[in-house]
């Protein structure tokens, strides 16, 4: 009698902790994305894996007991959507933002420093916005261009055995402000470094880089650096097979995913290189939850092919920083959020890399990006492979940029 009350007693408390659980209030992020045009190659499966993860932790109790609530909305790289996204989603409760584009996220800015509102701002916009002391607001919460840009110098000088002097590096980018962010970073590095360095864009819509490898093929580089994005990776590894440039000479920017590797040729890529923030595959633990705990219950936000794809490892990634800075805000600072309790949680990030899945990054005060560790992989003919460990190089000159960037920034905005 009483082992059958004693459950009874035990199934009641867990139906009630079920119930509170649910009827507690949700914590809203509002994801602004670009889901039709220039960014449509990679941001689905960035938003698949916000939602992927959210669904997971809810079905786990959410964060300290809260659900969390997703909503993706498009608003098409346009910087007047992405103002209509924010106000809109603003006034239904939702305080942590995130634009996912460099001309969106600048725009809306302004308007989020002046409502104390979170921008999640992670591998896009201001490069200088890691300065928390300044964009108290604004979390990163990964390695800006600029850190990309100076751990690609620094893998290349190493490669070197510890010397640059008189190499060639040639920066092949698409022009646009994003293509043009890492600029100030390569030309103080030429001169640090004493390296040969050219810059070679190609214009909107990126259809056409011929002009450009005409002059890349005469100037003839040790390394070749490409700052461009799906689905336009695979037309520049043609080019430089036209070209008879070795591919890998290569390293690129974040933004290149397996679809891109298989559209150019899994075979013909063998040796190309990539800096990033994430690791590859589906064998990490947190993927493989995701698999058995959501897809395998019928319950995707998307294409199951898709899961382990590099962007969506990369929002995977990301959003685990997100949502343990949150709750960590609930667990320290108390329900209700705020603004402040958000970014006050952020703060308890201490070597966070989502057991071996990311980067590790440390969030201060200080420096909302974390530390801006990256490694560089290499493509082996099937999968990427690590070639370096996490690492963050030409950190002071880093932060002199960001620094004075950033000091511009405040004075033009008192």
């Amino acid at each position: 009698m009483r082992s059958t009350l004693k459950r009874v007693l035990v199934a009641a408390t867990l139906l009630v902790s079920a119930q509170v659980t649910l009827a507690a209030d949700p914590v809203k992020f509002g994801l602004c994305y670009d889901l039709t045009k220039i960014y449509v190659a990679a941001v689905p499966q960035l938003a698949q894996a916000v939602k992927d993860y959210a669904d997971l932790l809810n079905a786990r109790g959410g964060l300290e007991g809260h659900p969390i609530e997703v909503t993706v909305q498009d608003h098409g790289n346009e910087p007047q959507r992405g103002i209509d996204c924010y106000e809109r989603l603003k006034r239904e409760g939702t305080m942590v933002f995130d634009f996912f584009s460099t001309p969106v996220s600048r725009a809306v800015l302004p308007r989020i420093m002046q409502d104390g509102n979170i921008l999640v701002q992670p591998l896009v916009g201001r490069g200088d916005a890691v300065d928390g002391e300044v964009f108290k607001q604004v979390f990163p919460l990964a390695p800006t261009y600029w850190g990309q840009a100076a751990n690609i110098i620094s893998y290349f000088k190493k490669q070197g055995g510890g010397s640059l002097k008189g190499k060639k590096v040639a920066f092949l980018y698409l022009d646009t402000p994003f293509g043009r962010e890492p600029t100030p970073v390569f030309e103080a590095l030429k001169r640090l470094e004493s390296f040969e360095y050219q810059a070679f864009p190609f214009p909107v819509p990126g259809n056409d880089q011929s002009a450009a490898f005409t002059q890349i093929r005469r100037f003839q580089p040790d390394w070749l650096i490409l700052w461009s994005f799906s689905p336009l990776n695979p037309i520049t590894f043609r080019e430089m097979q036209r070209n008879g440039i070795p591919i890998d000479r290569m390293v690129t920017v974040n933004w290149i995913n397996e679809v891109d590797i298989n559209n150019f040729g899994a075979a013909a890529a063998k040796g190309l290189k990539r800096s990033t923030v994430v690791v590859g595959g589906a064998e990490h633990p947190l993927v493989k939850d995701i698999l058995r705990e959501v897809y395998d219950k019928g319950k995707g936000n998307g294409d199951r092919k898709l899961v382990a794809d590099s962007y969506y490892n990369t929002g995977l990634a990301v959003y685990s920083s997100v949502f343990e800075g949150v709750r960590i805000a609930i667990k320290t600072q108390g329900w209700p959020l705020t603004p402040e309790k958000i970014r006050q949680g952020m703060y308890g990030i201490k070597n966070f890399d989502a057991k071996g899945f990311m980067a590790p990054i440390t969030v201060t005060p200080k420096d909302h990006g974390g530390g801006g560790k990256t490694r560089i992989d290499m493509w082996d003919g099937s999968k990427w492979v690590a070639q370096t460990d996490w690492f963050a190089d030409y950190t002071g000159l880093v932060n002199t940029l960001v620094k004075a960037n950033s000091a511009d920034f405040a004075k033009a905005n008192k």
